[in-house]
């Protein structure tokens, strides 16, 4: 990384192909390919990236960076038919990757096709500023600079940054954290690499570095609207929530038809149950989208749980199914949907199909498997409800609700010591007031008679409501 930020490519070129390095085969073959670029051996880059065959991954990544050393090069034609790809599959690997085809189509006489990758990657949901522009800029007749890539140093830095992403992930975050470090190294204006940079932070719990290197990215950077998402994400992490809903409000003032704004928003007042506020973020988002997607389930599955939240049962139910119309399968939006509905006590059937299908997707998930288990419960089945919620307390062993649905369960099939400890468990675990003073009233007088008051109440409250 040193000697190409240096322009030292021959010793870049000498330190990538030592052998006994051991390196890691696409950073070798990729950053001896961009060497070679420097040192001004076309021939010599474009062999070290076809070299790259040994599976489809290395193939993929050697023909891409191949073509973004074709456009810098200025053969345009050459770049664009090799990112056309083979079977009409794309060489897409990454949002740059788009840009660069949709320059190259456009720097080689092909503004239509540009403009309809533009304009599939504005359906597909990949709303940016930056790919706005590019449409923009061909339905207006000009054509698109190529500025993916301006150097051979800034194509290395590419490596060190997909190096990056790829590690980016459980105890190799680490070395991700390095990889996007040296890449910003190579290239100070890299800002992809400094967005996974702070990315990795935040998923360390490091909030207040993460907070640090997203505020790094300038304003006029096609990255400033997501670090700006990631700097609020991060304050609300660090328990700066206030802070956080000024940054994204501010922000929503100032570019107000970016849907990832407004969702990052929504995602903030959910998180402090601001729910009602939380409802018209995700309103204002879902109001943006002109052509609905599979990607915008989510959308309607947040703004779902804060109408539930909110007592708006007919709204959030509305938007479960249209979560759902958008994405049949998705489990988590199964399971609460399925959840609320044995809490309403309706649709049982409805409700355990959802749930058993969620389960079937994700058979780890702790939550899922007590919804399997709690709908057994509300229908009776006891015994057969048991080994769900036992099941549900080993993923999930200090969630105070599945803690203290173990306990209900237990009750019922008259394991009652065990139900007691297990509602114990559950006050341990920190649980809303309103369900610890639940949990309270069933150790004191046991689980058959806080359900003989509560329907008492509830009939009292029926009764009223009739009478008024």
């Amino acid at each position: 990384a040193i000697a190409v930020r240096d322009g030292a490519y021959d010793r870049a070129a000498a330190i990538a192909d030592d052998r006994g390095a051991r390196m890691n085969p696409l950073l070798q073959g990729l950053t001896s390919g961009w060497a070679a670029v420097g040192a001004g051996d076309y021939d010599a880059a474009l062999q070290a990236f076809d070299a790259l065959d040994q599976n489809e991954t290395l193939a993929t990544y050697g023909q891409y960076h191949k073509a973004l050393a074709l456009a810098l090069a200025g053969d345009f034609a050459a770049a664009a038919a090799l990112l056309d790809g083979e079977d009409g599959t794309p060489l897409h690997v990454n949002r740059a990757a788009m840009i660069a085809h949709i320059a190259s189509l456009s720097q080689s006489d092909q503004a239509e096709r540009a403009l309809d990758m533009a304009e599939l990657a504005l359906s597909d949901g990949l709303a940016d500023r930056q790919m706005v522009a590019l449409r923009d800029t061909l339905s207006a007749g000009q054509p698109v600079a190529f500025d993916v890539v301006g150097s051979a140093s800034e194509g290395a830095a590419m490596v060190f940054s997909v190096i990056g992403s790829a590690l980016s992930r459980d105890d190799a975050s680490r070395f991700s954290l390095i990889y996007a470090r040296l890449a910003t190294l190579i290239w100070d204006g890299y800002d992809e690499a400094r967005i996974l940079a702070a990315n990795v932070l935040y998923d360390q719990g490091q909030y207040d570095l993460a907070i640090t290197a997203f505020a790094e990215i300038e304003p006029a950077s096609p990255w400033h609207l997501s670090a700006e998402v990631g700097r609020a994400e991060a304050m609300q992490r660090a328990g700066r929530a206030e802070e956080a809903i000024e940054v994204l409000s501010s922000l929503s003032r100032e570019v107000p038809g970016e849907l990832s704004v407004l969702t990052g928003l929504g995602d903030i007042y959910r998180a402090n149950e601001r729910f009602e506020d939380a409802n018209g973020a995700y309103t204002r988002a879902l109001d943006l989208i002109e052509t609905e997607t599979r990607s915008h389930w989510v959308l309607y599955y947040y703004r779902g749980i804060t109408r539930e939240r909110s007592d708006q049962w007919d709204g959030a139910e509305a938007d479960f199914r249209r979560a759902l119309e958008l994405n049949p399968d998705q489990p988590l939006v199964l399971n609460y949907l399925g959840y609320s509905l044995v809490e309403l006590r309706r649709n049982f059937e409805e409700a355990q199909a959802m749930i058993e299908k969620a389960v079937e997707q994700r058979p780890e998930d702790g939550y899922i498997t007590d919804s399997l288990g709690w709908v057994r419960y509300r229908i009776g089945k006891y015994e057969e409800a048991v080994p769900h919620l036992e099941r549900a307390v080993e993923l999930v062993p200090i969630d105070p609700i599945i803690n203290d649905h173990l306990g209900d369960v237990f009750w019922k099939v008259g394991r009652k010591l065990e139900a007691e400890f297990q509602w114990r468990r559950a006050l341990s675990f920190d649980p809303d007031p309103e369900e610890a003073e639940r949990i309270r009233r069933k150790l004191d007088v046991g689980l058959d008679i806080v359900l003989e008051e509560e329907a008492a109440d509830a009939s009292v409250g029926a009764t009223a409501q009739d009478d008024g």
